[in-house]
């Protein structure tokens, strides 16, 4: 192999970087193609050597390398004589021939008769041999063995359907005798029959929930534009009203202006009237009081009754400029639509994202005085273990007597998050309940979500039942060691989610309403049960 490359390389021209076709050496020692160095220097001005760059005056004459144009020619037999790319030799990752001796051949098919996987050569028979060539020949599996019987060294071409597995001929007669059997293409049928339609029901339900997601997103998208309308719609009107109340106002001001001001002018003319005759018939006295003759002055003097009147006040009563009635009416209004604003809080939407979730993220310990005798508490009381054995608490009014069950210590209100972890081996309650849940005797009332007062997902591998009533659902969603638990006590929600790592599906949720705190809660079945309220912050 070393010497075979040796001799490619020795015989590549360096331009077109190929085995030398008409191979010629020019006076510096160095060899190409004859078409190769002829058209590289048919495209120079002076000639050189591509390799060594030496220069030559006159374009060299072109001399045929003998010994190269032998090498090419015996390069271009052994090429012919060279076994096809199917008879390489196998690597590792390869499956090889399990018949060829010392150096083994890459494998091309494996039959599933013979257990054995064969070269193109060994394959021959198969392909010549009339019994041989009914033979099922699949691609090369280095998994051959797995369909011989480890009792009975035999091809298991049956399969048990009472235990459920592949066994040979002489099983079907000896450890699963009287069992029911069919041939392993039968049972390949028949899960392959069940298995495509169980896939295409299942494209078909995610078809049609990929469907209603996008008509969720179209309704979604209806709704917030018809809000954005209405609401839109009624701050105009709302703007509309302010704007009438305050054309109101203003065209109020207005009229008690011009009445206040048509009054105060009438009373100005009035004034001005009397000043006039008052200044006339000063003039008039005065040139009275000139005469000597006294009976002429008295009987010409205006009446003192006259002038009694005009030196009466004819502004009889205040005409006030203000208007604090009317703007302690406006100030009244407006404090009153500020403490509507400050007031108005539009309803927070449910969390969508784990990292929205756990900003509402509430920590939960459980409260040693309802504990079970035989639920042990640690890491400050936030594990719960159900042990085999009475620990021994104080009796206590709030202690669950009958029945394995915590709560916490923390009531919830407002809005409340938290997770629980659970041994997936075991089978708990993950509630929510009231205070005043029953504690003592073997009443079923007393457990989670058996009464009115309290609801309750039950965990177990592989299922989940929610509890409220003593009625039970079932609920269908991932599995997962670990429940999120979600509380909004104004809105009346409660919501169970399955969390595995940031992402949460929906298990189940609660519409009602909550009318006292509530206080978290866990009930066990059997001794080694365990769960851990998750510490979110």
């Amino acid at each position: 192999m070393a010497q075979k490359a040796l001799y490619e390389e020795t015989i590549t021209c360096s331009i077109c970087l190929e085995i030398m076709k008409d191979p010629v050496t020019i006076p510096c020692g160095h060899s190409y193609c004859r078409d190769c160095i002829q058209t590289h220097w048919d495209q120079k001005q002076r000639y050189s050597c591509p390799q060594c760059r030496e220069c030559f005056v006159l374009r060299p004459i072109l001399v045929k390398s003998t010994v190269l144009a032998n090498i090419v020619e015996e390069l271009k037999k052994a090429r012919l004589t060279e076994p096809p790319a199917h008879h390489c030799y196998a690597v590792p990752g390869d499956v090889s021939c399990d018949v060829c001796t010392g150096r083994k051949l890459k494998a091309v098919s494996s039959c599933l008769q013979c257990v054995v996987s064969y070269c193109e050569t060994h394959l021959q028979p198969h392909r010549d041999v009339e019994v041989l060539q009914k033979h099922q020949l699949v691609a090369p599996s280095d998994k051959l063995q797995e369909n011989l019987c480890s009792l009975h060294n035999e091809v298991k071409k049956l399969f048990c359907c009472t235990d459920q597995q592949l066994i040979c001929s002489l099983c079907s007669v000896d450890q699963h005798k009287g069992h029911e059997t069919v041939s392993s293409a039968v049972e390949r049928d028949q899960r392959q029959t069940q298995l495509k339609s169980l896939l295409l029901q299942s494209l078909q339900d995610k078809e049609t929930d990929l469907k209603k997601l996008q008509q969720d997103a179209q309704d979604i998208s209806h709704s917030a534009q018809t809000a954005l309308q209405q609401s839109g719609d009624m701050f105009t009107h709302m703007v509309l009203l302010l704007e009438e109340r305050r054309s109101e106002v203003e065209q109020q001001i207005e009229s008690e202006h011009k009445t206040k001001l048509s009054q105060v002018q009438d009373l100005q003319d009035q004034v001005q009237r009397v000043i006039y005759e008052l200044k006339r018939t000063i003039s008039e006295v005065d040139t009275l009081s000139l005469t000597p003759d006294h009976n002429q002055f008295i009987l010409r003097c205006p009446a003192l009754s006259t002038l009694t009147t005009w030196t009466e006040s004819m502004v009889q009563t205040e005409i006030r400029g203000d208007y604090e009635d009317m703007m302690r009416a406006v100030s009244v209004l407006r404090d009153k639509l500020q403490f509507t604003l400050r007031e108005f809080k539009l309803p927070e939407l449910e969390p969508c994202t784990r990292e929205h979730f756990i900003r509402y993220a509430q920590g939960i310990t459980m409260d040693p005085k309802t504990a079970h005798a035989k639920l042990s508490l640690s890491d400050q009381n936030r594990t719960v273990t159900h042990v085999d054995k009475d620990l021994g608490y104080p009796d206590d009014p709030e202690r669950f007597g009958r029945w394995c069950q915590v709560m916490s210590r923390e009531s919830l209100t407002g809005r409340c998050y938290w997770e629980v972890e659970w041994s997936a081996d075991c089978g708990v309650r993950i509630a929510v309940s009231y205070r005043d849940i029953k504690r003592q005797g073997n009443f079923t009332e007393c457990v989670f979500g058996n009464n009115d007062k309290s609801w309750a997902l039950y965990c177990e591998k592989g299922r989940y039942l929610f509890w409220f009533h003593h009625v039970k659902s079932m609920v269908s969603g991932p599995f997962s060691s670990r429940i999120g638990v979600y509380l909004d006590h104004s809105a009346g929600t409660l919501s169970f989610y399955s969390v595995n790592g940031q992402s949460m599906s929906l298990l189940h949720r609660v519409h009602t309403t909550f009318t006292q705190p509530l206080f978290a809660g866990l009930r066990f079945n059997k001794s080694g049960d365990t769960a851990h309220f998750i510490k979110l912050k």
